[in-house]
Protein backbone atom coordinates (compact mmCIF):
# COMPACT_ATOMS: atom_id res chain seq x y z
CA UNK A 1 0.00 0.00 0.00
CA UNK A 2 1.11 3.16 -0.91
CA UNK A 3 1.03 6.13 1.58
CA UNK A 4 0.38 10.08 1.26
CA UNK A 5 3.90 11.48 0.34
CA UNK A 6 2.85 15.55 0.98
CA UNK A 7 3.03 17.26 4.59
CA UNK A 8 0.46 14.85 5.70
CA UNK A 9 2.60 12.03 5.38
CA UNK A 10 3.87 10.87 8.96
CA UNK A 11 7.78 10.27 8.69
CA UNK A 12 10.72 9.72 11.11
CA UNK A 13 11.95 12.99 9.65
CA UNK A 14 8.94 14.77 9.51
CA UNK A 15 7.16 13.67 13.01
CA UNK A 16 10.58 14.56 15.11
CA UNK A 17 11.06 17.98 13.07
CA UNK A 18 7.10 18.75 14.14
CA UNK A 19 7.34 17.77 17.72
CA UNK A 20 10.49 19.64 18.44
CA UNK A 21 9.63 23.02 16.47
CA UNK A 22 10.56 25.97 18.80
CA UNK A 23 7.12 27.43 19.68
CA UNK A 24 5.69 29.17 22.18
CA UNK A 25 3.67 26.95 24.28
CA UNK A 26 4.76 25.34 26.90
CA UNK A 27 2.52 21.99 28.55
CA UNK A 28 3.29 20.18 31.93
CA UNK A 29 0.90 17.38 30.33
CA UNK A 30 -0.95 16.70 27.58
CA UNK A 31 -4.98 17.80 27.21
CA UNK A 32 -7.83 14.67 27.03
CA UNK A 33 -7.65 13.10 23.33
CA UNK A 34 -10.75 11.92 21.23
CA UNK A 35 -11.27 10.51 18.63
CA UNK A 36 -13.56 11.61 15.72
CA UNK A 37 -14.40 9.31 12.44
CA UNK A 38 -15.98 10.55 9.80
CA UNK A 39 -18.54 8.79 7.65
CA UNK A 40 -19.54 10.99 4.78
CA UNK A 41 -22.21 9.62 2.52
CA UNK A 42 -26.64 10.27 3.31
CA UNK A 43 -29.32 8.69 1.38
CA UNK A 44 -30.54 12.64 0.60
CA UNK A 45 -28.80 16.06 0.97
CA UNK A 46 -30.89 18.02 3.22
CA UNK A 47 -31.19 21.22 2.61
CA UNK A 48 -30.19 23.09 5.46
CA UNK A 49 -27.36 20.84 5.93
CA UNK A 50 -23.57 22.71 5.68
CA UNK A 51 -21.68 19.46 7.04
CA UNK A 52 -19.22 17.62 4.86
CA UNK A 53 -21.88 14.92 3.67
CA UNK A 54 -22.11 13.01 0.04
CA UNK A 55 -24.84 11.70 -1.82
CA UNK A 56 -24.55 7.62 -1.33
CA UNK A 57 -23.81 6.73 -4.94
CA UNK A 58 -26.98 4.35 -5.58
CA UNK A 59 -29.55 6.35 -3.55
CA UNK A 60 -32.22 7.44 -5.74
CA UNK A 61 -32.79 10.61 -3.88
CA UNK A 62 -31.55 13.91 -4.25
CA UNK A 63 -30.87 17.16 -2.29
CA UNK A 64 -34.89 19.06 -1.52
CA UNK A 65 -36.45 20.76 -4.89
CA UNK A 66 -33.28 20.24 -6.84
CA UNK A 67 -34.29 18.98 -10.40
CA UNK A 68 -32.28 15.96 -11.82
CA UNK A 69 -29.98 16.87 -14.72
CA UNK A 70 -32.23 15.15 -17.05
CA UNK A 71 -35.29 17.90 -15.87
CA UNK A 72 -37.31 15.25 -14.42
CA UNK A 73 -38.56 16.04 -10.69
CA UNK A 74 -40.60 12.57 -10.46
CA UNK A 75 -38.62 11.34 -7.98
CA UNK A 76 -39.68 9.34 -4.58
CA UNK A 77 -40.22 11.12 -1.56
CA UNK A 78 -38.56 8.48 0.43
CA UNK A 79 -36.48 5.38 0.16
CA UNK A 80 -39.42 3.32 0.60
CA UNK A 81 -41.27 4.55 -2.01
CA UNK A 82 -37.75 3.64 -4.39
CA UNK A 83 -36.49 0.06 -5.04
CA UNK A 84 -33.77 0.33 -2.60
CA UNK A 85 -33.69 0.05 1.15
CA UNK A 86 -32.03 3.19 2.72
CA UNK A 87 -28.61 0.76 3.73
CA UNK A 88 -28.51 -0.59 0.18
CA UNK A 89 -27.76 2.61 -1.39
CA UNK A 90 -23.89 2.14 -0.06
CA UNK A 91 -21.74 -0.68 -2.16
CA UNK A 92 -20.18 -2.79 0.27
CA UNK A 93 -17.09 -2.84 -1.75
CA UNK A 94 -17.08 1.46 -0.95
CA UNK A 95 -17.69 0.40 2.76
CA UNK A 96 -14.60 -1.93 2.97
CA UNK A 97 -12.44 0.90 0.70
CA UNK A 98 -12.96 3.61 2.59
CA UNK A 99 -12.61 1.72 5.95
CA UNK A 100 -9.35 0.66 4.59
CA UNK A 101 -8.62 4.40 3.79
CA UNK A 102 -9.64 4.95 7.42
CA UNK A 103 -7.12 2.63 9.03
CA UNK A 104 -4.91 3.61 7.05
CA UNK A 105 -5.11 7.12 8.33
CA UNK A 106 -5.09 6.29 12.24
CA UNK A 107 -1.91 4.25 11.50
CA UNK A 108 0.05 7.32 10.22
CA UNK A 109 -1.27 9.26 13.16
CA UNK A 110 -0.42 6.96 15.94
CA UNK A 111 3.06 8.10 16.27
CA UNK A 112 2.27 11.72 17.19
CA UNK A 113 0.18 10.23 20.08
CA UNK A 114 2.10 7.49 21.55
CA UNK A 115 1.40 7.04 25.62
CA UNK A 116 -1.52 9.16 25.55
CA UNK A 117 -4.53 7.57 26.78
CA UNK A 118 -7.86 7.43 24.51
CA UNK A 119 -11.18 9.33 25.83
CA UNK A 120 -13.64 9.01 23.72
CA UNK A 121 -14.56 8.43 20.27
CA UNK A 122 -17.32 9.26 17.89
CA UNK A 123 -18.63 8.19 15.06
CA UNK A 124 -20.46 11.02 12.64
CA UNK A 125 -21.29 11.57 9.59
CA UNK A 126 -22.94 11.83 6.94
CA UNK A 127 -25.16 8.95 8.07
CA UNK A 128 -22.64 6.48 9.41
CA UNK A 129 -25.50 4.05 10.16
CA UNK A 130 -25.48 3.48 6.69
CA UNK A 131 -22.59 1.39 7.04
CA UNK A 132 -23.06 -2.67 7.78
CA UNK A 133 -22.75 -3.31 11.19
CA UNK A 134 -19.75 -5.86 10.74
CA UNK A 135 -17.74 -2.88 9.03
CA UNK A 136 -18.28 -0.71 12.41
CA UNK A 137 -17.44 -3.77 14.27
CA UNK A 138 -14.22 -3.95 12.48
CA UNK A 139 -13.16 -0.51 12.88
CA UNK A 140 -14.20 -0.53 16.35
CA UNK A 141 -11.78 -3.46 16.64
CA UNK A 142 -9.03 -1.91 14.91
CA UNK A 143 -9.78 1.73 17.37
CA UNK A 144 -9.53 -0.69 20.12
CA UNK A 145 -6.33 -2.81 19.28
CA UNK A 146 -4.65 0.22 18.18
CA UNK A 147 -5.47 3.02 21.30
CA UNK A 148 -7.29 0.43 23.92
CA UNK A 149 -10.99 1.01 24.99
CA UNK A 150 -11.75 4.91 26.07
CA UNK A 151 -11.08 6.12 29.41
CA UNK A 152 -14.90 7.16 29.88
CA UNK A 153 -16.32 4.12 28.01
CA UNK A 154 -18.10 6.35 25.37
CA UNK A 155 -18.01 5.02 21.85
CA UNK A 156 -20.98 7.48 20.16
CA UNK A 157 -22.60 6.71 16.63
CA UNK A 158 -24.61 8.92 14.66
CA UNK A 159 -27.87 7.46 13.62
CA UNK A 160 -30.66 8.59 11.01
CA UNK A 161 -34.21 6.97 11.76
CA UNK A 162 -34.75 5.88 7.91
CA UNK A 163 -31.79 3.87 8.12
CA UNK A 164 -33.76 2.07 11.16
CA UNK A 165 -33.21 -1.97 11.31
CA UNK A 166 -33.63 -3.46 14.68
CA UNK A 167 -30.82 -6.01 13.38
CA UNK A 168 -28.68 -2.92 12.52
CA UNK A 169 -29.57 -1.33 15.46
CA UNK A 170 -28.43 -4.70 17.43
CA UNK A 171 -25.05 -5.22 15.31
CA UNK A 172 -23.94 -1.52 16.22
CA UNK A 173 -24.65 -2.37 19.88
CA UNK A 174 -22.72 -5.67 19.84
CA UNK A 175 -19.92 -4.04 17.46
CA UNK A 176 -19.12 -2.01 20.55
CA UNK A 177 -21.02 1.27 20.45
CA UNK A 178 -22.24 2.41 23.38
CA UNK A 179 -24.17 5.81 23.03
CA UNK A 180 -26.16 6.26 20.04
CA UNK A 181 -27.40 9.68 18.76
CA UNK A 182 -30.15 9.99 16.17
CA UNK A 183 -30.85 12.83 14.37
CA UNK A 184 -34.51 12.90 14.33
CA UNK A 185 -35.53 16.83 13.97
CA UNK A 186 -38.83 16.73 13.98
CA UNK A 187 -41.70 14.19 14.54
CA UNK A 188 -43.97 16.21 12.04
CA UNK A 189 -44.46 15.16 8.97
CA UNK A 190 -44.73 18.31 6.61
CA UNK A 191 -41.60 19.58 8.94
CA UNK A 192 -39.64 16.72 8.03
CA UNK A 193 -40.79 16.78 4.47
CA UNK A 194 -39.53 20.64 4.63
CA UNK A 195 -36.27 19.58 5.95
CA UNK A 196 -35.63 16.89 3.28
CA UNK A 197 -35.48 14.09 5.92
CA UNK A 198 -35.72 10.80 4.60
CA UNK A 199 -38.05 9.28 7.82
CA UNK A 200 -41.78 9.77 9.17
CA UNK A 201 -42.42 10.65 12.73
CA UNK A 202 -43.39 7.30 13.32
CA UNK A 203 -39.83 5.69 11.98
CA UNK A 204 -38.14 7.85 14.65
CA UNK A 205 -40.75 6.86 17.20
CA UNK A 206 -40.02 3.47 16.32
CA UNK A 207 -36.36 4.14 16.35
CA UNK A 208 -35.84 5.68 19.71
CA UNK A 209 -38.09 3.23 21.09
CA UNK A 210 -35.72 0.17 19.90
CA UNK A 211 -32.66 2.62 20.92
CA UNK A 212 -33.53 3.15 24.16
CA UNK A 213 -33.87 -0.48 24.99
CA UNK A 214 -30.86 -1.94 23.54
CA UNK A 215 -27.90 1.13 24.56
CA UNK A 216 -27.56 2.63 27.70
CA UNK A 217 -27.47 6.03 26.74
CA UNK A 218 -29.38 7.79 23.95
CA UNK A 219 -29.69 11.17 22.53
CA UNK A 220 -32.09 12.29 20.08
CA UNK A 221 -31.18 15.61 18.36
CA UNK A 222 -34.43 17.96 17.96
CA UNK A 223 -34.47 21.80 15.51
CA UNK A 224 -36.86 24.29 16.53
CA UNK A 225 -37.91 27.23 14.54
CA UNK A 226 -38.91 25.39 11.44
CA UNK A 227 -40.45 27.08 8.47
CA UNK A 228 -43.73 27.42 9.19
CA UNK A 229 -43.44 26.38 12.71
CA UNK A 230 -45.84 27.45 15.86
CA UNK A 231 -45.07 27.21 19.33
CA UNK A 232 -47.37 24.48 19.94
CA UNK A 233 -45.89 22.21 17.08
CA UNK A 234 -42.40 23.02 18.93
CA UNK A 235 -43.56 22.05 22.09
CA UNK A 236 -44.76 18.54 20.70
CA UNK A 237 -41.93 18.01 19.00
CA UNK A 238 -40.16 18.04 22.48
CA UNK A 239 -42.58 16.46 24.12
CA UNK A 240 -42.58 13.45 22.00
CA UNK A 241 -38.50 12.83 22.55
CA UNK A 242 -39.30 13.42 26.25
CA UNK A 243 -42.20 10.60 26.37
CA UNK A 244 -40.04 8.47 24.96
CA UNK A 245 -37.06 8.81 27.75
CA UNK A 246 -33.53 8.98 25.89
CA UNK A 247 -30.67 10.13 28.16
CA UNK A 248 -30.24 12.89 26.56
CA UNK A 249 -31.23 15.91 24.06
CA UNK A 250 -29.83 18.33 21.57
CA UNK A 251 -32.25 21.03 21.00
CA UNK A 252 -30.91 23.53 17.90
CA UNK A 253 -32.16 26.67 16.69
CA UNK A 254 -32.33 25.54 12.71
CA UNK A 255 -29.94 28.73 11.05
CA UNK A 256 -29.59 29.09 7.40
CA UNK A 257 -25.97 28.70 7.03
CA UNK A 258 -23.99 29.40 4.21
CA UNK A 259 -23.96 27.29 0.90
CA UNK A 260 -26.73 25.24 1.74
CA UNK A 261 -30.00 25.10 -0.35
CA UNK A 262 -31.86 27.09 2.22
CA UNK A 263 -29.79 29.59 2.08
CA UNK A 264 -30.04 30.41 -1.90
CA UNK A 265 -33.60 30.04 -1.11
CA UNK A 266 -34.54 30.51 2.40
CA UNK A 267 -38.05 29.18 3.43
CA UNK A 268 -39.75 31.84 6.01
CA UNK A 269 -39.19 31.05 9.36
CA UNK A 270 -40.81 31.91 13.06
CA UNK A 271 -40.16 35.61 13.52
CA UNK A 272 -38.31 37.19 16.57
CA UNK A 273 -40.79 37.24 19.15
CA UNK A 274 -42.16 33.59 18.35
CA UNK A 275 -38.51 32.42 17.79
CA UNK A 276 -37.55 33.42 21.63
CA UNK A 277 -40.86 32.15 22.81
CA UNK A 278 -40.16 28.92 21.34
CA UNK A 279 -36.89 28.65 22.78
CA UNK A 280 -38.01 29.09 26.19
CA UNK A 281 -40.60 26.76 26.29
CA UNK A 282 -38.48 23.74 24.96
CA UNK A 283 -35.57 24.63 27.23
CA UNK A 284 -38.46 24.83 30.10
CA UNK A 285 -39.97 21.74 29.58
CA UNK A 286 -36.64 19.83 28.89
CA UNK A 287 -35.64 20.66 32.82
CA UNK A 288 -39.06 20.42 34.03
CA UNK A 289 -38.60 16.59 32.56
CA UNK A 290 -35.31 16.23 34.52
CA UNK A 291 -32.71 17.10 31.91
CA UNK A 292 -29.89 19.66 33.11
CA UNK A 293 -28.73 21.95 30.14
CA UNK A 294 -25.16 22.22 30.90
CA UNK A 295 -23.91 23.58 27.12
CA UNK A 296 -25.81 26.04 25.25
CA UNK A 297 -27.80 23.08 23.57
CA UNK A 298 -27.01 20.20 25.42
CA UNK A 299 -29.71 18.80 28.00
CA UNK A 300 -28.70 15.53 29.92
CA UNK A 301 -30.27 13.65 32.62
CA UNK A 302 -28.07 13.73 35.49
CA UNK A 303 -24.78 11.09 35.11
CA UNK A 304 -25.47 11.50 31.10
CA UNK A 305 -23.61 14.37 29.70
CA UNK A 306 -21.74 13.37 26.17
CA UNK A 307 -18.26 13.12 27.42
CA UNK A 308 -16.87 14.00 23.47
CA UNK A 309 -18.30 16.78 22.71
CA UNK A 310 -17.23 18.10 26.67
CA UNK A 311 -13.82 17.09 25.59
CA UNK A 312 -14.16 19.70 22.57
CA UNK A 313 -15.62 22.56 25.06
CA UNK A 314 -12.77 21.73 26.96
CA UNK A 315 -10.64 22.59 24.39
CA UNK A 316 -9.24 19.09 24.55
CA UNK A 317 -6.97 17.35 21.82
CA UNK A 318 -8.61 15.46 19.52
CA UNK A 319 -7.63 13.26 16.36
CA UNK A 320 -9.74 12.82 13.40
CA UNK A 321 -9.60 10.37 10.47
CA UNK A 322 -11.92 10.52 7.69
CA UNK A 323 -12.93 12.43 4.39
CA UNK A 324 -13.17 16.53 5.63
CA UNK A 325 -12.02 15.69 9.43
CA UNK A 326 -10.76 18.12 11.27
CA UNK A 327 -8.05 17.22 14.28
CA UNK A 328 -6.35 19.57 16.97
CA UNK A 329 -3.20 17.97 18.67
CA UNK A 330 -1.08 19.51 21.39
CA UNK A 331 2.77 18.82 21.07
CA UNK A 332 5.53 19.85 24.15
CA UNK A 333 5.44 22.95 22.73
CA UNK A 334 2.71 23.93 20.19
CA UNK A 335 -0.79 23.21 18.89
CA UNK A 336 -1.81 21.93 15.63
CA UNK A 337 -4.96 21.66 13.89
CA UNK A 338 -5.06 19.29 10.65
CA UNK A 339 -7.86 18.97 7.77
CA UNK A 340 -8.48 16.08 5.22
CA UNK A 341 -9.43 16.59 1.71
CA UNK A 342 -13.46 16.54 1.68
CA UNK A 343 -14.12 14.65 -1.03
CA UNK A 344 -14.11 10.44 -0.26
CA UNK A 345 -12.45 9.56 -3.84
CA UNK A 346 -9.64 12.15 -3.34
CA UNK A 347 -9.66 11.19 0.89
CA UNK A 348 -9.22 7.62 -0.26
CA UNK A 349 -6.54 7.92 -3.18
CA UNK A 350 -4.67 9.74 -0.73
CA UNK A 351 -4.36 7.73 2.38
CA UNK A 352 -4.71 4.03 -0.13
CA UNK A 353 -2.93 4.71 -3.59
CA UNK A 354 -0.34 8.19 -2.50
CA UNK A 355 -2.73 10.42 -4.51
CA UNK A 356 -2.10 14.02 -2.67
CA UNK A 357 -1.77 15.25 0.71
CA UNK A 358 -3.77 13.14 3.34
CA UNK A 359 -3.92 16.05 5.16
CA UNK A 360 -2.51 19.96 5.85
CA UNK A 361 -1.40 20.92 9.31
CA UNK A 362 -1.41 24.60 10.38
CA UNK A 363 -0.32 25.51 14.14
CA UNK A 364 -2.35 28.14 15.98
CA UNK A 365 -0.26 30.57 17.11
CA UNK A 366 -0.26 32.09 20.86
CA UNK A 367 -2.46 35.23 19.89
CA UNK A 368 -4.89 32.71 18.34
CA UNK A 369 -5.76 30.98 21.76
CA UNK A 370 -7.68 33.06 23.98
CA UNK A 371 -10.28 33.40 20.84
CA UNK A 372 -9.90 29.35 20.20
CA UNK A 373 -10.23 28.84 23.48
CA UNK A 374 -13.65 30.94 24.81
CA UNK A 375 -14.99 29.82 21.41
CA UNK A 376 -15.09 26.57 22.85
CA UNK A 377 -15.23 26.53 26.50
CA UNK A 378 -17.68 29.72 27.45
CA UNK A 379 -20.78 27.61 25.36
CA UNK A 380 -20.44 25.56 29.07
CA UNK A 381 -23.34 26.59 30.82
CA UNK A 382 -21.87 26.05 34.59
CA UNK A 383 -18.72 27.69 33.06
CA UNK A 384 -15.00 26.30 32.40
CA UNK A 385 -12.09 26.55 35.13
CA UNK A 386 -9.45 29.09 34.61
CA UNK A 387 -7.01 26.70 34.99
CA UNK A 388 -7.81 24.73 31.64
CA UNK A 389 -6.45 27.26 29.61
CA UNK A 390 -3.00 27.60 30.92
CA UNK A 391 -3.20 23.37 31.16
CA UNK A 392 -4.46 23.29 27.50
CA UNK A 393 -3.26 26.36 25.98
CA UNK A 394 0.63 25.81 27.63
CA UNK A 395 -0.24 30.16 28.21
CA UNK A 396 -0.22 32.16 31.48
CA UNK A 397 -3.73 33.69 31.94
CA UNK A 398 -2.31 36.92 31.67
CA UNK A 399 -3.21 36.42 27.82
CA UNK A 400 -6.95 36.40 28.74
CA UNK A 401 -6.63 39.98 29.94
CA UNK A 402 -7.49 41.93 26.86
CA UNK A 403 -10.46 40.17 26.73
CA UNK A 404 -11.58 39.90 30.01
CA UNK A 405 -11.35 43.67 31.23
CA UNK A 406 -14.45 44.64 28.54
CA UNK A 407 -16.65 41.67 28.80
CA UNK A 408 -16.89 42.06 32.87
CA UNK A 409 -16.95 45.77 32.17
CA UNK A 410 -19.57 45.64 29.89
CA UNK A 411 -21.29 42.38 32.32
CA UNK A 412 -20.87 40.08 29.76
CA UNK A 413 -19.13 37.44 32.13
CA UNK A 414 -18.93 36.86 36.04
CA UNK A 415 -16.38 38.38 37.78
CA UNK A 416 -15.96 34.92 39.96
CA UNK A 417 -12.35 33.84 41.13
CA UNK A 418 -10.91 30.79 39.33
CA UNK A 419 -14.12 30.15 36.87
CA UNK A 420 -14.89 31.67 33.35
CA UNK A 421 -18.15 32.12 33.04
CA UNK A 422 -20.74 34.18 30.95
CA UNK A 423 -23.08 36.19 32.92
CA UNK A 424 -27.17 35.55 31.48
CA UNK A 425 -26.63 38.85 29.16
CA UNK A 426 -23.67 37.09 27.97
CA UNK A 427 -25.05 34.04 27.02
CA UNK A 428 -27.46 35.62 25.23
CA UNK A 429 -24.90 38.17 23.07
CA UNK A 430 -22.76 34.79 23.22
CA UNK A 431 -20.85 35.44 19.49
CA UNK A 432 -20.36 38.89 20.90
CA UNK A 433 -18.74 38.35 24.50
CA UNK A 434 -16.51 35.66 22.28
CA UNK A 435 -15.12 37.92 19.60
CA UNK A 436 -13.78 39.92 22.72
CA UNK A 437 -11.14 37.22 22.85
CA UNK A 438 -9.79 38.08 18.97
CA UNK A 439 -6.56 38.99 18.65
CA UNK A 440 -6.45 42.52 17.38
CA UNK A 441 -6.27 42.04 13.51
CA UNK A 442 -8.35 38.99 13.15
CA UNK A 443 -11.75 38.67 12.02
CA UNK A 444 -14.52 36.23 12.09
CA UNK A 445 -13.75 36.12 8.09
CA UNK A 446 -10.09 34.87 8.84
CA UNK A 447 -10.24 33.13 11.95
CA UNK A 448 -9.71 29.32 12.04
CA UNK A 449 -12.07 26.73 12.19
CA UNK A 450 -12.80 25.17 15.50
CA UNK A 451 -13.83 21.77 15.21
Amino acid sequence: MNTPTGQGATTAFNLVSRVFKPGELQFSAMPPLALYIHLPWCVRKCPYCDFNSHLAPLSPLREVAVVRSSGSSNEPEHPSEASLKPADTLPLDLQRRYLAALLADLDQQLPKIWGRKLYSVFIGGGTPSLFAPELIDELLGAVRARLGMPQSGEITMEANPGTFELARFQGFRDAGVTRLSIGVQSFSTPHLKALGRIHSGDQAVEAIGAAVQLFDEVNVDLMYGLPGQSLTQAEQDVMQAIALAPTHLSLYQLTLEPNTLFAQHPPELPDDDTLADIEDAVHRLAAQAGYERYEISAFAKPGHRCQHNLNYWGFGDYLGIGAGAHAKISYPNRIERETRPRNPQAYMQAWLDGQGDGLTAQGLSARELPFEFMLNALRLIEGAPEQWFVERCGRPLSDLQRGLRPAMEQGLINAQPGLLKPTELGFRFLNDLQSLFLAADDSETNRPASY
